[in-house]
């Protein structure tokens, strides 16, 4: 990619920041499941992670897919919104990080693009302007309108209005070619009233409703067309279904997934082409209940509508681990790659790192560590994760140092047997084996598959043939041949 998908913080630089910000928050996030901001490493062999809609331990549902930009954007369709920060700072805590609106559209033919603060193109686009700013552009270039920052602050709300003035002045032009088109009709130029509607049509990526009309009048004149509906942005609707989003993310951050799976369904069934509720439906099958056979259906559903970029990343990482534990390994890690293509995801690259550490390839799995380390760099359970291939590659003592400070880390116990593993402590492994077996997860269909990977997988090598660690993976469910 020319591009890159704007993230929130930045990496850490030393391991002493690393080890001191990961007892710090361990301490305070996942010292017991039901306290837990970010779900542990379920169906990962290696623990890659999952849940929570694929984010990590993000407390925010619709977070916006911004692409950091150096150069104009090229498209062929729809408009563009580009955001100019005025700070690194604004970058990470900007309103403009979530919206549920911006969202829906970066699934309809809307670029969102993020120019970062000090760059030639930022002042370019500027022109003089006070930044923060929010400029609405058409494919050409030209420029559609402007939101300014009210006393150096640039509020989510008005790139929303924005926005909805600009799609609302090109649905007034189409909706006056509809009106052309049916004229045309009645005085009998069929042909030029099927050219009319055709070109409504071609707009029905960002404008759903108006290109469902357009198909319709298409088909009633014998030429084939379909759309599909597009998500509904009513406030109304949105109101309720971010209500019920929260409610099922804060449901399943404790625990209790089947009332989650609950109000994340209703969420869906309020509005069925919003990609949101899905994803996070998704994500809780396959990582928190082990439906991997529902999970694979809703992430089917989800490539083949409209759908934001952090959506479809989500969904082809979670089609390429069910591919990989089903043996076709080839086509999961394809599935995995484009995956980071679409939107970089930190589960996505951690679970790269376990892929290519099953394969021996201790390089590529340190690059891919590195990747989910440097955008998630106070995540506790990132820094687990990246201490397992510390202990691989010879740290040793580094490793069991963020061990040691994060041993209360219930979501992160299959990381920690991994360290402990790796570095000769066969009875520390297997007693935190055993909690994240049966103490930290709640269903078997979990189990099953966790036990196998484990059985599988490098990091634990040193107990293949332990008959304890074999009695406590017992219910593996032989997907994959043991090495």
């Amino acid at each position: 990619m020319t591009e890159k998908y704007f993230q929130r913080s930045g990496p850490l630089t030393s391991l002493r920041q690393w080890s001191a910000v990961a007892l710090l928050l361990a301490a305070t996030f996942c010292t017991n499941p039901s306290a837990m901001l970010e779900p542990a490493l379920a169906t990962c062999g290696g623990g890659g992670g999952g849940g929570t809609g694929g984010m990590d331990a993000d407390e925010e549902v619709y977070d916006v897919a911004w692409q950091e930009v150096t150069a104009p954007v090229t498209i062929k369709d729809g408009l563009i919104v580009y955001w100019l920060p005025a700070t690194a700072t604004e970058q990470q805590f900007s309103s403009l990080l979530v919206s549920r609106m911006l969202s829906i559209y970066s699934a309809r033919c809307v670029t969102l693009a993020m120019v970062a603060p000090g760059t030639e193109f930022s002042q370019k686009l500027a022109a003089g302007t006070r930044l923060p700013l929010a400029i609405l552009m058409a494919p050409d270039g030209t420029t559609l309108g402007k939101a300014e920052n009210i006393v150096g602050i640039l509020k989510v709300e008005k790139v929303e209005q924005l926005l909805t003035a600009g799609i609302k002045k090109r649905q007034n032009a189409l909706q006056t070619q509809m009106t052309t088109a049916a004229a045309k009709e009645k005085t009998g130029d069929k042909g030029g009233a099927i050219t009319i509607y055709q070109i409504v049509l071609r707009q029905k990526c960002l404008l759903p409703k108006l290109g469902k009309d357009a198909a319709q009048q298409l088909q009633r004149l014998g030429v084939s067309a379909q759309v599909s509906q597009g998500a509904n942005l009513d406030q109304n609707v949105t109101s309720k279904i971010t209500t019920l989003m929260a409610a099922g993310l804060k449901a399943e951050l404790s625990d209790r997934y089947i009332e989650s799976k609950k109000l994340y369904f209703k969420a869906h069934q309020l509005d069925v082409n919003d990609p949101a509720p899905l994803r996070y439906l998704g994500e809780l099958y396959r990582h928190d209940i082990g439906d991997w056979g529902e999970a694979r259906r809703i992430f089917e559903q989800i490539l083949a509508m409209p759908s934001d970029p952090l959506s479809r990343a989500v969904a082809l990482h979670g089609l390429g681990k069910i591919t990989i534990h089903e043996g076709n390994f080839k086509k999961g890690l394809a599935l995995m790659e484009k995956s980071v293509q679409v939107y970089p995801l930190a589960l996505a690259y951690r679970n790269l790192a376990v892929y290519w550490n099953s394969e021996g390839d201790s390089k590529k799995a340190y690059a891919y560590t590195q990747k989910a380390l440097a955008m998630a760099p106070q995540d506790p359970f990132n820094l687990v994760f990246s201490a397992v291939f510390m202990a691989a590659s010879g740290h040793k003592e580094e490793a069991l140092k963020v061990a040691r400070e994060n041993e209360k880390l219930m979501c992160g116990s299959y990381n920690l047997a991994a360290i402990y593993a790796q570095s000769g402590n066969k009875e520390k492994a297997l007693q935190l084996l055993r909690r994240h077996f049966f103490e930290y997860e709640r269903f078997q269909a979990v189990r099953s598959k966790e036990m196998m990977e484990a059985r599988v997988d490098h990091v634990f090598d040193s107990l293949k043939k332990d008959k304890t660690f074999l009695s406590l993976t017992a219910g593996a469910d032989g997907k994959l041949k043991m090495h």
